[in-house]
């Protein structure tokens, strides 16, 4: 989650492949998804899903093996997936799953779409772009209920509002959408989208790229960044997305699965939809709990800034949600527009068939 990696250079970087099934009996003492919705796509995609139920033996219930490929290396973004296996819920629904970070091989929305990853982490705008392409992903949960990510400059560049990145050095990471975004913001606040310089960092770190001069600002999401800068005691000013009103809020990250995999093994959908719901209940209710349990199972990580971050986005992963994952038409529509109306996509997508919330189960399945 290094600056917007999270958000939009999962076009850029790749995830893995492949799984099978094996045989176990599972529990039940977290919601278990026993019977299938109704699915809410019908196109195929071109290979089969890794998740084929395989024979059992006589009284056994069937475990089912799936892989799921993040968006970047392992963060609070991802803690909810960890802390579901960590506590057993995956396992308690029939599930072994394997969580892979990305990797060479393919766009996780490609992979998703090949069936070679059952479930990946994306975001709007990806599943957008894909869909536009004609690969059949849909998003299954809003991870984050609304857009936390904005625009970062050390404190002394005083860059309060759109209109102040006039005259500065914007690090780029190569996005489609970006001139488009940052355009957007500064012409509905009176600025001079001309006088922006766009700097190529790749995948420099932000804190690296402003100390050495080489930027004024970049793309971040607060809950990591803005963590890191607390943590640092480094102070920033951070113009977010959602306060400019601007351009339309959208999902960033969300949960998606291929057509075929709704189409062909939907209780499998459902059962991994009520575990990954428990687990990101859980790290609502336990932000430091379950921080922990995403250091375990990436002790890379800053414990320090886990804990900070994990403690922001306990509060926006349902937010002013009735459950946590719920998607509305109306975001995936709006954004969908501003993105056609910018010519960033050939055509307009139907929202619909973006996303689905048939997969969630009831706000009151989990119980702390």
């Amino acid at each position: 989650m290094k600056r917007l990696a999270c958000l939009m250079v999962a076009m850029i970087m790749l995830a893995a492949c492949g799984g099978g099934a094996t045989t176990q009996q599972p529990t039940n003492s977290v919601p278990a998804a026993n019977s299938a919705p109704t699915a809410g796509a019908a196109e195929q995609a071109t290979a089969a899903p890794s998740t084929a139920p395989q024979p059992t033996s006589a009284g056994a219930a069937a475990v089912d093996s799936v892989k799921a490929g993040l968006d970047w290396t392992p963060n609070t973004n991802h803690t909810g997936l960890y802390v579901a296996q960590s506590k057993g819920y995956y396992h308690d629904n029939g599930l072994n799953v394997e969580i892979v970070q990305a990797q060479e091989g393919g766009t996780v929305e490609q992979l998703v779409a090949a069936g070679k990853l059952d479930f990946g982490i994306s975001y709007q705008e990806g599943v957008t772009l894909a869909r536009v392409e004609g690969l059949p992903i849909v998003s299954i949960a809003a991870i984050i209920q609304h857009n936390t990510s904005g625009f970062a400059s050390r404190k002394d560049e005083n860059i309060t509002s759109p209109r102040d990145f006039e005259g500065k050095k914007y690090g780029a990471y190569g996005s489609p959408t970006e001139q488009a975004v940052i355009k957007g913001l500064m012409e509905c606040a009176g600025g001079d989208f001309s006088k922006v310089q766009f700097i190529d960092i790749g995948s420099t770190d932000f804190f690296v790229a402003t100390e050495r001069g080489d930027i004024d600002f970049a793309w971040v999401f607060k809950g990591w960044t803005g963590a890191e800068a607390e943590q640092r005691n480094i102070p920033l000013n951070i113009v977010m997305m959602n306060d400019q009103h601007c351009i339309p809020d959208y999902y960033t990250p969300v949960l998606i699965t291929s057509e075929k995999m709704i189409s062909a093994h939907p209780d499998v959908v459902k059962r991994f939809m009520a575990a990954t719901s428990a687990g990101y209940q859980f790290t609502i209710a336990n932000p430091s709990e379950a921080a922990d349990m995403l250091v375990a199972a990436a002790p890379e990580l800053d414990k320090g800034l886990v804990q900070r971050s994990q403690e922001y986005l306990s509060k926006q992963y349902q937010a002013d949600a009735p459950r946590w994952g719920e998607q509305r038409t109306e975001v995936w529509h709006d954004y969908a527009q501003w993105m056609a109306d910018r010519k960033l996509i050939a055509k307009m997508i139907e929202p619909d068939k973006a996303f689905t919330n048939e997969f969630l189960p009831a706000a009151s399945a989990w119980q702390h």
